[in-house]
């Protein structure tokens, strides 16, 4: 995937709602070129006999961390990252259709 391109990068900031201006566009542009030729890189490893592993370390066993009670977000910091939002709830699509 090293033929990743500008409009590749439109995309994605489309899909992630995230926003820049041109200077940061060329140089996210080149940093994810770069990453992406490291990952090819990587590809071509031969790991024939190398067994599939699930963690790093054997000794892993409950990586998970406590739950912990916090603050909620505002409203209105909520709101602001949906593309779309009446009466202070998020308007999603309908996902079933009804009968008509």
């Amino acid at each position: 995937m090293s033929h990743f391109e500008e409009r590749d990068l439109l995309k994605l900031s489309k899909l992630s709602r995230i926003a820049f201006s041109e200077e940061e566009r060329k140089k996210f542009l080149g940093s994810l070129k770069s990453i992406l030729e490291y990952v090819d890189q990587l590809s071509k490893v031969d790991t024939t006999n190398v067994p599939p592993f699930t963690h790093i370390l054997e000794t892993v066993s409950n990586v998970m961390r406590e739950d912990e009670v916090k603050d909620p977000l505002s409203r209105e910091l909520f709101l602001s990252n949906a593309p779309l939002h009446t009466g202070g709830m998020v308007r999603v699509p309908p996902v079933i259709k009804g009968s008509e």
